[in-house]
């Protein structure tokens, strides 16, 4: 089979390229060709998705069977992107969010939940009164009815996944728990320890991508391992496992954390109290086929990654996210302190 793979160099999009490369198919990627070094194996070609001269000199690569797209964001851009390799692909698969869902992370969710309302031919400034992630949510919604309006619905696969872990990560999430566990000492860990969490490796989802790929799945897939499939206790404590620094959690009350100020999401990567947001129900993607590999096994080979030399201990990624996520040393220390002295 030929696959084209908008993106094909960071994270998901190297999953996806490695995964077709090992299964046989012919792998071509667009990108612009300065974020990170394209795999051996593919045909790159160069350029920009806004420029449509590019997008037209790319159509002529064709034809593929499919488009994974893993980049898109703009509506606009991508509703030209789609129409411009409508005649040149037999399917167009989007990856999505689960921040298209008006209720994420509130509510839980399933394939059948509403969604942002946003035109498919939206620019970037859509949306900017409903703040960053509801901006982010309504414009990927745009980019799902783009898709669906170029390739029509028997053609358009859309991906929502949640939380994508795994070796390569630019984000700073699970790299962040790595190498905090890896600096050893006391280590704060937003409780409770069994608190369900449902992340998905980048390799599961990229199997998942070229499975509808190959199988003609349509339709809307949320991606996340099952609802119940992993805990926090799961995550920290593999995390201190591989670094083995005699690492110790202490587990601290979520709502003092909260009233401490601490910053869900991002100073304690994947911790937030909200209801929903680990309860996504993937169950139709599941039964479409997704596997979900055990957390603990995300976890340990992230780690061999780091420590191969994919990124500094420190936690330093691809995309400079990082500096977005982990508490700083000394405030940790404060939080500890004060937790463990508290009256």
């Amino acid at each position: 089979m030929r696959l084209l793979i908008l993106g094909g160099t960071w994270f998901l999009g190297r999953a996806l390229g490695v995964l077709a490369l090992d299964a046989g198919w012919s792998v071509t990627t667009f990108n612009r060709g300065i974020s990170a070094a394209d795999l051996p194996g593919v045909q790159a070609v160069r350029g920009d998705r806004e420029r449509p001269e590019d997008l037209i000199r790319l159509a002529d690569y064709g034809p593929w069977d499919a488009v994974i797209d893993t980049i898109g964001y703009v509506p606009r851009q991508v509703l030209a992107t789609a129409t411009t390799l409508a005649p040149a692909a037999g399917r167009y698969i989007f990856v999505s969010s689960v921040n298209v869902y008006t209720g994420w992370p509130d509510k839980p969710l399933d394939d059948t939940s509403p969604i942002f309302e946003c035109p498919a031919d939206a620019d970037a400034d859509f949306g900017a009164d409903l703040g960053y992630a509801g901006q982010y949510g309504a414009l990927k919604a745009g980019c799902e009815r783009a898709v669906v309006e170029a390739f029509g619905a028997g053609r358009a696969t859309i991906l929502r996944p949640g939380v994508i872990l795994g070796p390569h990560e630019y984000v700073g999430r699970l790299t962040w728990w790595l190498a905090r566990a890896a600096r050893g000492g006391q280590l704060l860990v937003p409780g409770p320890s069994d608190r369900p969490i449902q992340p998905i490796d980048a390799r599961d989802v990229s199997a998942f991508a070229l499975g509808c790929a190959s199988n003609g799945h349509a339709g809307s897939f949320n991606l996340a391992a099952p609802i119940g499939h992993a805990t926090f206790a799961d995550l920290v404590n593999t995390c201190v496992a591989v670094t083995a620094a005699g690492t110790e959690p202490v587990w601290a009350d979520p709502v003092w954390l909260v009233r401490q100020g601490v910053q869900q999401w991002t100073e304690l990567p994947l911790w937030r109290t909200h209801e929903g947001v680990w309860k996504v129900d993937s169950s139709r993607a599941e039964h479409a086929g997704l596997p979900s590999r055990p957390l603990p096994q995300t976890v340990a080979e992230t780690w061999e990654w780091m420590n191969g030399g994919g990124t500094a201990i420190t936690g330093t990624g691809e995309a400079g996210r990082v500096a977005d996520h982990g508490l700083a040393a000394e405030r940790e220390q404060t939080l500890l302190q004060a937790w463990i002295r508290r009256d």
